[in-house]
C-alpha cells in the first residue's frame, strides 16, 4: 500500500468576514514535527459568483483567496516541494469547520496550483477531499474486502410527467429510470447490485420506507438517483423527490433520509453513499443535478457529520458523457484498494478534458482513505505458514481460544459505545480521546458518582440496549426491569447464533477444545457450547477476595479435567451475574494484576497449562485497549513461558482505528514488530469471523 505525504487545509470563521486559514503537514516517514502555520483570508462570495461560467476563472479567483496569506503561501510551496522530493503522492484534505457551513458551496474543486496555474486535481498524485468530522460518535468499522454490495435507488415519481414540479422557474422532467440505471449498472461494473426503482407497474417502491428497510439487509454502497432542489432561505436543506406508496411524489427535506440512516445501526450504514445527479429534458444532454446549486451536493456534510464514512456527491450540472466515463473508473479503481480518495484523483484524471470534470466532490471522514482493509498476516497479507501447525494443534485439542470485546461487539456494542455515552451522560471533563477508554470513563463514574455507579449502569445500560434493539426478539415476561440480565444475553446470542452460520461464537463451540479463556463478561461462549449439546463448566478467575468465595467445579469436583465434551470456560474479568466480580474500572486492571500474581496457585492447573502448552489463539481485541495489555501481562508473568514457543500463535487485530490512531501504517508496523520480536505471535488482520472462517474451513478439510 502506498505512503502518503499529507497536508490539511483548515478554515475557520473569525470576525465579520475574515476566515483563519491554518495548514497542517505530516510526512510519516519524517519522525520531525512540523509546526502549522495560520493566516487570515477572505472570500468574496458575490464576485466568485459571477465566475461560475467559467471553471478556469473561478478556481483562480478561489485559490488567490485561499493562499492571500504570504505565509500560508509559503507554506504550501515547501509541502510541495517535500512531496515532490520524496517522490510520494500528496493527500490534502479540506477541512471546513462546522461553523462555516457556507464555506461548502464554494467551488473547491477548481482550485489552481498558486504556483504554476495548473488545474490542482487533474493529478493523480495528488488526492483531494473535502475532510468532514462528524458529530456521531460511532466508530467507522472497516469491513474486510470482499463482495461489496451496492443497492441502486432510482426515484421517477409518477406526476412528474404532469409538469407539477418546478425549481427555479424550470419545470422538473421525468427520469430516464432505463438509462439511469443503464448507467449506474455500468459504472458500479462487477460489484454486486440490487435495485429500487420507479416502475409504474409497483407504484411506490422507490420511497423512503422502502429505501430504509433495504438498507437494513447491509449494503457497502448506496447509489441514489432522484431530483433534489434547495429551497432559498429553507433551514431544512436539500429536498428530494422520492416516491409516495401510490407512486406519486414524496418531497422530503434531505434531512429526513440523513436521520433514517443516521438511526440505523453502525454496521447496517452504507460505507459509501454516491448521490448522482438525474437526467432533466431540454438540457442537451446534461445529467441534472436539478438545480444550479448542488442540491445533492449539500447532503454530503450531513451524512458525513452522522457516520457515513464517504459521500461522492454532483455540486452542479454534469454531462452523461462525463458520468459515463467518471463513473466505471472510480468503481474499478477502488476495487482494487480500497481506497477512496485515490480512486477519485484517477477517475477525475480520466475526463480532465472535460469542461464539467470538476463538479463531483467527496466529502471523507477516514483519515487514511479506505472503505475496506485486507484481511490476512503480515503487512503483505500474504499466506500464513503455520496453518499447518495451527490446525494439528486444535485437532489434538492443544490449542486455547482467548476470546476479547470484538466478539461481541456486533450483538451487544462495542466498549467504546458505552464510555461515549457515559461521558457525555455524566460530563466526563478529560481530553476526547479519553471519552473511548471504558476503564478510565468508569473510574471517573466512581469519583463523580459512587463506588458501584459503573457496575450498575452497566448492566441497566445493556438491558435497555438490548430491549431497544431485540425487543422482537424477547418473550413479552421478559420485558421488564427485574428480567435476568445474563437470560436477555443468551436469548438473543442464541437468536443470532441460529441466524449465522458465521457466528463466531458458533464455529468456535465446534471445535474440539477443553479450554475456553474470555475477557468477556457475558455468558455467550458457555451457551454456544451448550447448543452443540456439550457440558461447560463456567469457573470465574480469583483475582480478588469476593471472586474466591465463590463456589465452582473444583470445589464439587477437586479432580475436574476439562475436556472438549466438558470443557472449561473461564473468565479472568468476571461475569454479569456477580457484579463484584467484573474487572472495570483502572483501579480494577491495576488490582487484577496484582492479585494475578498472588493468587497464582489459586488459578485452576488445566489453565495454567493452557496458557504454557497450548497454541494461544487472541480472538476479538484491539491491541492497544486496555483489556489486551493487561491480559498479555498476566500471562507473561505466568510460568512455563519458555515452552510457549513450542507453539503457533495468532492475535487476530482489527486493523489500527483510523478514527483514534493518526498514523495507522505506522501503528500496525510498530504492533508487529513488538509482538514479532517479544512473544512469538502472527497477527492476523482483520475480523473475528474472516479468521475463525478460514480457520474452520481448513479444519473440516483435515477432517472430513
Amino acid at each position: 500500500m502506498a505512503d502518503y505525504t499529507e497536508l490539511e487545509i483548515g478554515l475557520f470563521l473569525r470576525e465579520g468576514d475574515d476566515y483563519t486559514v491554518e495548514l497542517r503537514f505530516n510526512d510519516p516517514h519524517d519522525q520531525a514535527s512540523h509546526s502549522p502555520v495560520r493566516g487570515v483570508t477572505q472570500f468574496n462570495f458575490a464576485e466568485l459568483r459571477a465566475k461560475r461560467l467559467n471553471p478556469e476563472v473561478y478556481g483562480k479567483g478561489l485559490s488567490d483567496s485561499l493562499f492571500a496569506d504570504a505565509n500560508i503561501r509559503s507554506y504550501y510551496d515547501q509541502v510541495s516541494a517535500v512531496a515532490q522530493t520524496v517522490n510520494r503522492p500528496l493527500r490534502l484534505r479540506l477541512n471546513i469547520d462546522v461553523d462555516a457551513p457556507g464555506l461548502h458551496d464554494l467551488r473547491w474543486e477548481t482550485l489552481r496550483d498558486p504556483r504554476t496555474g495548473y488545474w490542482l486535481l487533474t493529478n493523480e498524485n495528488l488526492l483531494f477531499s473535502r475532510f468532514l468530522t462528524s458529530t456521531n460518535w460511532d466508530r467507522v468499522q472497516l469491513r474486510p474486502k470482499g463482495d461489496l454490495r451496492a443497492l441502486v435507488v432510482i426515484a421517477n415519481p409518477q406526476d412528474l410527467a404532469q409538469g407539477k414540479y418546478q425549481v427555479d422557474n424550470q419545470t422538473l422532467a421525468p427520469v430516464d429510470v432505463k438509462g439511469e440505471l443503464e448507467r449506474a449498472q455500468q459504472g458500479l461494473g462487477t460489484i454486486l447490485q440490487d435495485s429500487l426503482i420507479s416502475d409504474p407497474s409497483k407504484p411506490g417502491q422507490a420511497s423512503l420506507n422502502n429505501l430504509t428497510s433495504r438498507l437494513r439487509e447491509g449494503y457497502d454502497i448506496l447509489y441514489l438517483v432522484c431530483h433534489g432542489a434547495l429551497l432559498t432561505k429553507d433551514p431544512a436543506g436539500p429536498y428530494l423527490w422520492l416516491e409516495e406508496d401510490d407512486g406519486t411524489a414524496a418531497v422530503i427535506p434531505g434531512i429526513a433520509l440523513v436521520e433514517r440512516i443516521k438511526d440505523l445501526s453502525t454496521e447496517l450504514r452504507p460505507r459509501l453513499v454516491v448521490l448522482a445527479s438525474c437526467q432533466s429534458a431540454g438540457q442537451g444532454g446534461l445529467a441534472r443535478a436539478s438545480d444550479a446549486q448542488g442540491a445533492l451536493a449539500a447532503l454530503g456534510p450531513r451524512l458525513a457529520q452522522v457516520g457515513i464514512p464517504a459521500v461522492l456527491a454532483m455540486q452542479g450540472d454534469i454531462t452523461m458523457e462525463t458520468v459515463a466515463h467518471f463513473m466505471p473508473v472510480f468503481f474499478q479503481e477502488l476495487a482494487r484498494d480500497g481506497q477512496i480518495d485515490r480512486a477519485m484523483a484517477v477517475a477525475r484524471g480520466g475526463v480532465r478534458d472535460r469542461p464539467d470534470s470538476w463538479i463531483p466532490v467527496l466529502f471523507l471522514r477516514l483519515r487514511g482513505g479506505r472503505i475496506w482493509y485486507v484481511p490476512g498476516f503480515g503487512e503483505e497479507r500474504g499466506g500464513f505458514e503455520k496453518w499447518p501447525a495451527l490446525i494439528r494443534s486444535i485437532t489434538r485439542s492443544q490449542s486455547t481460544p482467548i476470546l476479547g470485546p470484538g466478539l461481541y461487539e456486533t450483538l451487544l456494542g462495542s466498549q467504546r459505545e458505552i464510555s461515549q455515552h457515559w461521558a457525555d451522560a455524566y460530563h466526563y471533563p478529560m481530553e476526547i480521546h479519553d471519552r473511548e477508554s471504558l476503564p478510565q470513563v468508569a473510574q471517573f463514574l466512581t469519583v463523580n458518582q459512587y463506588q458501584r455507579a459503573p457496575y450498575d449502569e452497566l448492566g441497566e445500560y445493556l438491558k435497555g440496549m438490548i430491549r431497544t434493539k431485540y425487543n422482537e426478539d424477547l418473550p413479552s415476561d421478559l420485558h421488564n426491569d427485574s428480567a435476568p440480565l445474563d437470560e436477555l444475553i443468551e436469548i438473543v446470542g442464541t437468536k443470532r447464533r441460529e441466524g449465522n452460520p458465521a457466528d463466531p461464537y458458533r464455529m468456535l463451540a465446534q471445535l474440539p477444545l477443553p479450554v475456553y479463556i474470555t475477557t468477556n463478561a457475558d455468558n455467550l461462549m458457555a451457551s454456544a457450547l451448550k447448543n452443540m449439546g456439550k457440558d461447560p463448566q463456567v469457573v470465574l478467575c480469583p483475582w480478588n477476595d469476593y471472586v474466591e468465595q465463590i463456589e465452582s467445579v473444583y470445589d464439587r469436583e477437586p479432580d475436574y479435567q476439562p475436556t472438549p465434551q466438558r470443557p472449561l470456560v473461564y473468565h479472568l474479568f468476571g461475569r454479569l451475574d456477580e457484579p463484584d466480580s467484573i474487572v472495570l474500572t483502572e483501579d480494577d486492571f491495576f488490582d487484577f494484576l496484582i492479585g494475578v500474581t498472588r493468587n497464582r496457585d489459586l488459578i485452576p492447573s488445566p489453565v495454567r497449562r493452557s496458557l504454557a502448552d497450548t497454541a494461544l489463539l487472541f480472538l476479538g481485541f484491539q491491541m492497544d485497549d486496555w483489556q489486551f495489555r493487561v491480559l498479555f501481562r498476566s500471562i507473561l508473568s505466568q510460568q512455563g513461558g519458555e515452552r510457549r514457543a513450542r507453539y503457533p500463535h495468532i492475535a487476530v487485530q482489527i486493523e489500527p482505528d483510523e478514527s483514534r490512531i493518526p498514523e495507522p501504517e505506522r501503528a500496525r508496523r510498530y504492533l508487529e514488530t513488538y509482538f514479532f520480536q517479544g512473544a512469538n505471535i502472527s497477527l492476523y488482520w482483520g475480523g473475528v469471523e474472516d479468521f475463525i472462517r478460514e480457520l474452520l474451513t481448513r479444519w473440516n478439510q483435515l477432517n472430513r
